[in-house]
């Protein structure tokens, strides 16, 4: 009896400092989420200065600054076409002061066409806090083509097939992918030219050395308002006002729900406290509704498009599925 007496307190002395010592520690971690952010945040910016992405990001910690009550504070961390740095972020502490200005469409990309090399899980590893806006895509073609829309150009491709070429700046980049889902579903033979590059792509479109391609909108606006390449149709699914006379993919052509954009987000190490998350993303919402906001965004030719985590979950979901099914079916390899 005394030696079960014995055990018992033993037992009952364990679970009591146990306790003490438990209490306030999930005390501490309630304070840090509700004080949350008491230092400065780090944005993971995973591409180099001057792209999209990199705009995007430093717009983004410049507003949240002023409104959160801490710096946030951009970092790039370029390499490997955005995994090096998603990769970092999703190996941080999930405590709101890493966070990764994700480019989601080429991540989605990238999660598929080389997943035995990729170290992170775009949706095990993150947690979505916000899409923030899109760079459309335009299918432009060298005027020497003799089409003037792209119902036109359909036709054209049928009776030469084979014979009409299309250029990329890489195998995993989304403007390849847009073209490969078209030219798929629409049954078209069209020749592919890889390029190391947007650049070169554009410079030998504009020379007649390639004659088709769907870039961004940002990288191909000039050269079509100067007459050099003509717009057939845009990629996504309601026409842009920057090019208001362009029609959809699914106007032009018929095929149903054609909607691809490079999308833009802000994510956070999966297992972020949900109220860190709730909150930022509250507070990206309120900076994008501004119109000084947005018309710089559209400088940078990004068109805002807040989502919120619970939407971002969806529409990431999404684009790892369609990409998935277009590389599959493409038969398209990794660079």
């Amino acid at each position: 009896m005394r030696q079960q007496l014995i055990r018992w307190f033993g037992a009952a002395l364990c679970v009591s400092t146990a306790f003490i010592f438990t209490v306030p520690a999930v005390a501490q971690n309630d304070a840090a989420v509700k004080n949350y952010p008491d230092k400065p945040i780090r944005l993971v910016i995973p591409f180099p200065p001057g792209g999209a992405t990199d705009v995007i990001g430093r717009i983004m910690a410049q507003e949240l600054s002023k409104t959160i009550g801490q710096q946030v504070v951009p970092d790039n961390r370029a390499g490997d076409s955005g995994n090096i740095g998603a990769d970092m972020v999703a190996k941080s502490a999930p405590d709101g002061y890493t966070l990764l200005m994700g480019a989601l469409t080429s991540h989605s990309i990238n999660s598929n066409l080389d997943k035995d090399r990729i170290k992170y899980n775009l949706e095990k590893d993150f947690t979505p806090v916000a899409v923030v806006g899109v760079v459309p895509l335009v299918f432009v073609v060298n005027p020497s083509v003799p089409v003037k829309n792209m119902k036109e150009f359909i036709a054209y491709a049928k009776a030469n097939p084979g014979k009409l070429t299309f250029a990329s700046s890489g195998a995993g980049a989304p403007q390849r992918l847009a073209m490969e889902m078209f030219r798929y579903q629409l049954g078209l033979d069209l020749l592919h030219v890889p390029y190391k590059g947007s650049g070169p792509a554009m410079t030998d479109l504009v020379g007649g050395q390639v004659l088709s391609m769907s870039e961004t909108v940002p990288a191909a606006l000039q050269f079509i308002q100067a007459g050099q390449l003509r717009a057939l149709a845009v990629t996504t699914n309601k026409r842009i006002s920057q090019l208001p006379d362009v029609p959809t993919i699914t106007e032009a052509t018929g095929l149903p729900n054609f909607d691809v954009v490079s999308m833009f987000g802000i994510e956070a190490p999966a297992g972020t406290p949900k109220l860190i998350v709730n909150k930022l993303s509250a507070e990206i919402k309120t900076i994008l509704q501004r119109s000084d906001v947005q018309e710089r965004m559209l400088a940078a030719g990004v068109y805002v498009n807040y989502l919120s985590p619970a939407e971002s979950s969806k529409r990431i979901t999404r684009e790892l599925n369609m990409w998935a099914k277009v590389i599959k079916d493409a038969n398209i390899k990794a660079d």
